[in-house]
């Protein structure tokens, strides 16, 4: 009975190593930050729906940022109308630089359903 076990086990094992040298491991994830020039700082801004990761993100006065958008569920742009700054799914990134301190105010950029007109957050440069 233990050997009979042990070939299943084996037969199983051997499969799933098939399959994963067939169809690959998943991908590892990229460090986006690696590829940034120096001074150069990454601020990632997730959306979901109706929603950014963070109502406020902070940086410092004078910081020279890539601005990266990361849609986790459903479909969404980011507008900074003050820095002329718009990220989509086609456009995800742009370099800025915060020289003023202040409250820049963000918001959705496309029309993603019910809570869109609520979807908001600001970057509090300091």
């Amino acid at each position: 009975m233990q050997k009979w076990i042990m070939f299943v086990f084996f037969a199983a094992a051997s499969v799933l190593g098939l399959f994963l040298m067939t169809f690959g491991l998943p991908e590892k994830p990229v460090d986006e930050s690696a590829g940034l020039a120096e001074g150069v700082t990454l601020l990632k801004l997730k959306a979901s729906n109706y929603e950014f990761d963070q109502a406020e993100y902070k940086i410092e006065k004078g910081s020279k940022v890539k601005l990266l958008l990361q849609n986790t569920n459903g479909i969404h742009g980011v507008a900074i109308e003050s820095m002329n700054v718009t990220l989509t799914k086609d456009n995800p990134s742009a370099e800025v630089e915060f020289n003023e301190p202040g409250t820049y105010p963000i918001h959705c950029s496309i029309p993603c359903g019910e809570g869109h007109l609520e979807m908001k957050a600001v970057i509090v440069v300091q």
